[in-house]
């Protein structure tokens, strides 16, 4: 049996003790990968923390630790990180901290290619290292990583000099594809390679007493046949909550489920409490990965007005369990919606949420038909993929 192929993957996404969903899809993508016998697998999760360490920092410092197990390796060097203002400098900051390591690690044991999991900072960093080792580089662009970085220009000058040295470039779904092309970047590099999804986890879950079972892990009151419907995402303008609790002003019978955490909060219980919503609405944080297909199963719709997205992994989350979904016309969304199975595409804006929410509600799928659209959307599929496109880098 011939050597395994190496992978050193580069990535400040990535999940750690004091972040366990950060990046999530990012560690399962690597794992699925590092599953297959002919593939090993090393991670350098640069971790960043201010000269000052103070609040979730000091978490994140204690959450710095280096993790093996079997067929794979995760790496968390520390960079110097200066908030809110450091952006132009994290590429060069995360090289310097990762190259001595990977410099190190590739003596002891050579590897056979370099990847980047998430464009800016990462693809840079990734680029400076892959040419001291003198080795092939593939990035991958998910989504605001593009968009956002791709924005600023010192961030896409570095980003298109990364992109030109990479053998291969990937995108989430062929809309990101043609964003990164737009951006400047080769479109013949790009391989649209979509999420994976764990499908013994996400699948309809379609019982009499779920309901009655997600009420007591959530402590809260959910009626058999009230209309449910769940948001799930970061808690941030792009993704629209706001737009989403505008149209439950127009839609009296339905409860919904806010899931995801960040700095929009405080500014979407307001709205709630203004618009008077809020006590048909639950904002549930981050919740436990068991938890979530719960949520999903027992939910009409998952409603999710993102300005800008690759191709969500909320999104497949949804289908896989059986629950249309109502998103904004972004990103991979109609390489998804394709029929009335998934769900609906809609403007946003708070009547065409509502009126796209009362079809659903009117006329609703058969799950197994909804799950079906993301039947090819496994861990074991999504790496097979990987594998290819990765095998044909270090062979060319």
């Amino acid at each position: 049996m011939r050597d395994p192929k190496r992978l050193l993957s580069i990535s400040t996404l990535y999940p750690n003790a004091a972040r366990p969903r950060f990046g999530n899809f990012v560690s399962q993508s690597l794992e699925a990968l590092a599953a297959r016998p002919d593939w090993h697998v090393t991670v350098i999760n640069p971790i960043g923390l201010p000269p000052v360490a103070m609040g979730d920092y000091r978490k994140l410092a204690k959450a710095a630790v280096d993790r093996q197990c079997e067929g794979m390796e995760v790496y968390r060097p520390r960079f110097t990180l200066i908030p809110k203002i450091g952006g132009r400098l994290n590429p060069r900051m995360i090289a310097r901290t990762a190259l001595p390591l990977a410099r190190r690690l590739h003596a002891a044991q050579p590897f056979d290619m370099v990847d980047a999991q998430f464009f800016y900072p990462d693809g840079p960093a990734a680029a400076a290292i892959a040419s001291v080792l003198g080795l092939p580089l593939a990035i991958k662009g998910r989504g605001s990583d593009i968009h956002y970085w791709g924005a600023r220009a010192f961030a896409r000058s570095k980003m298109l000099d990364a992109a030109r040295q990479s053998a291969r470039l990937l995108a989430v779904s062929g809309a990101l594809a043609d964003d990164m092309a737009a951006l400047g970047m080769e479109r013949e590099k790009i391989a649209v390679h979509y999420t994976g999804l764990d499908r013994d986890r996400f699948r309809p879950l379609q019982h009499e007493g779920l309901r009655r079972m997600l009420s007591e892990r959530l402590s809260i009151s959910l009626a058999e046949r009230e209309p449910v419907l769940c948001t799930i995402g970061a808690l941030i303008p792009l993704k629209g909550q706001d737009l989403v609790l505008q149209a439950l002003v127009e839609l009296p019978e339905a409860r919904l489920l806010i899931v995801g955490h960040g700095p929009d909060e405080a500014r979407l219980r307001v709205l709630a409490d203004e618009l008077g919503v809020a006590q048909r609405v639950h904002f549930l944080g981050s919740v436990d990965h068991d938890v979530m297909p719960l949520i999903l199963s027992a939910s009409q719709a998952m409603v999710l007005p993102s300005a800008r997205e690759g191709l969500a992994n909320a999104w497949v989350e949804a289908l896989a369990c059986g629950t249309p979904i109502v998103i904004g016309d972004v990103g991979g969304a109609r390489e998804l919606v394709r029929g009335p199975e998934a769900g609906l595409i809609v403007a946003r804006e708070p009547g065409s949420i509502a009126e796209a929410v009362r079809i659903l509600l009117a006329n609703p799928p058969d799950p197994a038909d909804t799950a079906q659209v993301v039947a090819g959307f496994g861990w074991a599929e999504h790496a097979e993929a990987l594998d290819r496109i990765y095998s044909e880098v270090i062979a060319a």
